[in-house]
Order: structure tokens, then C-alpha cells, then sequence
């Protein structure tokens, strides 16, 4: 992989990172404290252990991809790709600002699952491209997929 292309995906991937965690704030409030939640929720700091990770789980491979499908001369795939990493990649912060800021449980649970199915499929694409290197991506959407478990029986506990 190229570092320009490692910077523009890392760079992304922390932007998201940002917007996210600005909007997430309001997990310490008392709005949210008061939301009833189901048993299996992990404690706050598990997030902030996991979200790291995968942000740079998906800045790696989406950059190894992106240069891979260049150099096999598919520039249309790699094109495909960024595209759907960016489309991903704005799903992953409305799902927080969703949540937290404008507390529409909802929504954000549709959000999640909307995350979850591009999550899917930019993990899809790299795998194609990439094989079992892509497949790295993988943890991406079994995490977003608990997030919209999460997220829905969040909504069902408060409606």
C-alpha cells in the first residue's frame, strides 16, 4: 500500500473518528443515563477501546484495497470502493449524531442497520479484491451489527 493513499484513508477514518466522538458526548449526560438498557451492553470503555481499532483496521485494509485494485488496472473497482467507504464512512458518524445528539433512538437503530449492511459490503469488496487480506475487514461489521442489535433493543427498552 502507498502512504498517500494510507493518509487519505487514515485521514477519513479520524475525521469520522472526531465527528463521532463529538456527538457521542452526550453518553455522559444524564438523558442517557436514564435510558434503559439491555443486559448485554458492554461498559462505555470497551467503545473506546474497540472504535480505535477498527477505524484503523478500516484505514489499512480500504488503503492496501484501493492500491491493489490500481495496480490489477481496475480503476473503476477502486473508484466503487472509495465510494462506498465514503458513504460508509458518513453512515458510521450520523449513526452517533443520531443517537446521542438528536436522541432519536429510532432512526439511529435504522442508521445502525444501514452501517451495518455497507459495513458488509465494503468488507464484501475488499475481500473480493484482496482475498484473505480484505477479510481482515471483517470485524467491522460483526461490531456494527451488535451496534444495531444494541441500538434497536436501546429503542424498544424507551419508547
Amino acid at each position: 500500500m502507498r502512504r498517500p493513499t494510507l493518509a487519505k484513508t487514515a485521514g477519513a477514518a479520524f475525521v469520522t473518528a472526531t465527528v463521532g466522538g463529538l456527538a457521542s458526548r452526550p453518553a455522559e449526560s444524564a438523558w442517557y443515563a436514564r435510558l434503559k438498557k439491555p443486559r448485554f451492553q458492554p461498559p462505555r470503555q470497551v467503545f473506546s477501546i474497540v472504535w480505535p481499532i477498527l477505524y484503523a483496521d478500516i484505514a489499512v485494509v480500504s488503503a492496501s484495497t484501493v492500491d491493489h485494485l490500481h495496480d490489477q488496472q481496475q480503476p473503476e473497482m477502486a473508484r466503487a470502493y472509495t465510494a462506498s467507504l465514503a458513504a460508509n464512512l458518513v453512515l458510521n458518524a450520523s449513526w452517533t449524531w443520531l443517537f446521542f445528539t438528536r436522541r432519536q433512538l429510532g432512526a439511529s437503530a435504522v442508521a445502525a442497520a444501514a452501517l451495518t449492511a455497507s459495513s458488509a459490503d465494503i468488507t464484501r469488496r475488499a475481500v473480493e479484491a484482496r482475498g484473505k487480506d480484505g477479510a481482515l475487514l471483517t470485524p467491522y461489521p460483526l461490531w456494527c451489527a451488535f451496534a444495531t442489535l444494541l441500538s434497536t433493543r436501546i429503542w424498544l427498552l424507551n419508547r
